[in-house]
């Protein structure tokens, strides 16, 4: 660069360079437009030469973007799992000392309950009795018999969806039930609180909420499918209430199946001593048989089942769930129905339907349609065991639909009409195929769904060719692009024969309305273009003028199937045929070409109509000249096309037409044979009839 380069590249580079300031000064400088002109012209090639250096940059360094991209992309899964491993290791930790604290709170509070037994209690139910008495509408509470404060204070709730404070709550937890009460803007007297909401201890799960500043100190409730978020005032109480929630909970639990084992032990020993009459022995053996025929729904398993199972649906643990459902059915499966069992699949079943809506939830179309039919196995396959495969087989196929519909709208429009159509295929009976290989490994057990499968494949392949229509018959695309497009989309077709399916025939019904219409639009351009050369016939030879024209004349007619041109033509590079009929020849054949690559079963009799009427415009053209010439020359020369229009090209048509389709041509060779070529005669009026 030229030293006046040099110096505007370091004005401009300074760190103190004044855009107005340079404008303002060098207009002052000028002595008129040229100069500026000049100077724009400076800065421009300074910009072109920026602009090249950055791109020679960017191309010597392009290996170098690719693979810091791909550090970069390993060093983020890295850290990603070294996460995981450590949120892992957390949780682990404070199991451990929650286990250890519970351990001692649990013989500190067995300890405290040998030594004042009834004194506790009774304090407990007093302090609850007076905090009640603050709660506007909190007074029959207390009706419940045994009923004692266990832990309570001041905490805010949150909004689930925007995470904003919603108002301040005050929480009374009690032994067998959780109780939320607002706070009153004008207070009244005593009261301080207004009742909220009262919830069963087995009617909700306790969920620790991960800190992420602002929002911290914060647990949830999951009451399905509602569920509240409360911000304790710090960590440390946060952590009390969550111990002390689980410990109640579990205090809870125990205290059931407690009183359940008593139950179901044999009670009645005064009977036992006084027992001297013999069908008294026949009670006792009723009343064990009925002991042993009863279900133990003690263990800790099934005790603690409803709970684990709100956990599950809460930890998105669909296969544990599941699991656990299907422990309990194996369980019960030949075990009477007793009126234990019924409570048991209340609450089992109200589980079962949330956790159903969950992974309805999950195969939404709502939801993202990343990662393919692979990534709604999960959901489908836990929904199959939950005994609900029509619901799961839905589903599924509106998941795809929606995500077939996403892939075609996503598609970038090409400017080449057969590049866009390639891609649309490529990405529609790619993601078919898969879905149906996904389709089939779910549901192999349930052959009732294929039918339905089949009828989603129909849908899905009309939602394809209103897209394949749209780009290639809608904007006019020529015959042999349209033909290309319809060849591509078969081929795509046939491919899911591999698995089984075949939508050939639903592609071909689909498609034959556009193709038909194609090939009527494009036998009247034709029709037309022959028509009018036909005005303009002067019935001369053809002269080529060089012999590489003639010889490529003469391949495109031996390509074309009319292997006898080469006797048609002459010396110093003429062609003893009419440009008019050499033109529609190639004009003809090229659209039989095309159109046998459309053809169609239904499009059977459309295309023959087609065929005999470009035909019948050539034959009655000549026939037309043939009656009305009267120079004997011209007239020769008219019957020489005529009998090449008769003996070569007609007969090719038919032979082409009948190897591709199979079927005879009956109307082009019923027109054959309706018209016949006669020779010269000067006296007489010859014709082609």
């Amino acid at each position: 660069m030229s030293e006046p380069g040099n110096r505007l590249r370091r004005l401009l580079e300074s760190p103190n360079f004044n855009p107005q300031n340079y404008v303002k000064q060098l207009s002052q400088q000028s002595d008129g437009d040229r100069d500026l002109q000049e100077h724009r012209q400076k800065i421009q090639n300074l910009a072109d030469e920026t602009a090249q250096n950055l791109k020679k940059n960017v191309y010597k360094n392009y290996r170098q973007f690719i693979e810091t991209a791909k550090e970069i992309s390993y060093l983020e899964s890295e850290m990603y799992q070294l996460s995981h491993i450590l949120t892992e290791q957390k949780s682990i930790m404070e199991s451990i000392t929650q286990a250890l604290l519970s351990t001692d709170k649990d013989e500190t509070s067995k300890e405290m309950q040998a030594a004042f037994p009834k004194e506790s209690e009774e304090l407990k139910q007093r302090s609850l009795t007076s905090l009640l008495e603050k709660v506007e509408g909190g007074k029959t509470i207390m009706d419940t018999p045994g009923r004692h404060l266990v832990y309570n204070g001041d905490l805010v709730e949150f909004d689930v969806d925007n995470m904003s404070p919603v108002q301040k709550v005050h929480a009374f937890l009690m032994n067998d039930c959780l109780l939320i009460a607002t706070w009153l803007a004008n207070r009244r007297g005593a009261v301080k609180y207004k009742y909220n909401a009262l919830y069963d201890l087995e009617s909700f799960a306790v969920v620790n909420v991960k800190d992420n500043p602002p929002m911290k100190d914060m647990f949830k409730i999951l009451m399905f499918p509602d569920s509240r978020i409360f911000q304790a005032e710090n960590s440390k109480i946060k952590k009390e209430w969550l111990e002390i929630l689980d410990e109640t909970k579990k205090n809870k639990a125990n205290k059931e199946r407690g009183k359940e084992e008593k139950e179901k032990m044999p009670t009645s020993p005064v009977r036992a001593e006084v027992s001297t009459n013999p069908f008294d022995q026949d009670d006792d053996d009723d009343e064990q048989a009925e002991v042993e025929e009863s279900v133990d729904l003690g263990l800790e398993w099934i005790q603690e089942l409803p709970e684990d199972l709100d956990v599950c649906i809460a930890q998105r643990d669909f296969e544990g769930a599941v699991d656990l459902l299907d422990k309990l059915n194996e369980y019960l499966k030949e075990q009477p129905l007793t009126p234990k069992v019924k409570e048991l699949r209340v609450k089992v079943d109200e589980r079962v339907r949330q956790l159903t809506d969950v992974l309805v939830f999950e195969l939404s179309p709502d939801r993202s349609l990343r990662g393919g039919p692979q990534a709604t196995r999960r959901a489908v396959s836990q929904l199959i065991r939950l005994g609900q495969s029509t619901k799961a087989c839905e589903l599924f196929l509106k998941n795809r639909a929606a995500a077939v519909h996403t892939a075609i709208r996503q598609m970038r429009i090409e400017g080449a009409t057969l590049l866009y159509i390639h891609k649309l295929c490529n990405i529609f009976f790619t993601g078919l195929l898969e879905t149906a290989k996904e389709f089939q490994m779910d549901f192999a057990g349930n052959t009732g769904c294929y039918s339905a499968f089949v009828v989603w494949s129909r849908s899905a392949m009309r939602m394809f060719v209103d897209a394949f229509s749209k780009q290639v018959f809608d904007s006019k695309e020529s015959l042999s692009t349209a033909s290309e497009c319809v060849k591509v989309a078969k081929e795509h077709c046939l491919q899911l024969t591999d698995i089984g399916l075949d939508l050939t025939f639903t592609l071909e019904s689909l498609l034959v309305k556009d193709v038909k219409a194609a090939l009527l639009s494009y036998k009247d351009v034709i029709v037309e273009a022959s028509k009018h050369r036909n005005s303009e016939e002067m019935w001369r030879r053809m002269n080529l003028m060089t012999p590489e024209a003639l010889a490529k004349l003469k391949e495109e007619m031996r390509s074309s199937g009319i292997s006898t041109f080469d006797a048609h033509t002459g010396a110093d590079c003429w062609v003893n045929l009419s440009y008019t009929l050499v033109a529609f020849t190639k004009q003809l054949l090229s659209f039989l070409e095309e159109a046998l690559k459309l053809y169609f079963p239904e499009l059977h009799t459309v295309l023959l109509e087609s065929l005999r009427e470009i035909v019948l415009v050539a034959v009655q053209h000549v026939d037309y000249s043939l009656r009305c010439e009267q120079d004997p020359d011209k007239k020769a020369f008219v019957v020489l096309n005529a009998a090449f229009l008769h003996d070569c090209v007609l007969p090719e048509v038919e032979r082409r037409f009948e190897g591709a389709v199979g079927k005879p041509a009956k109307q082009l060779r019923d027109l054959r044979k309706s018209t016949r070529p006669v020779r010269v005669n000067p006296e007489s009026t010859t014709s082609l009839v």
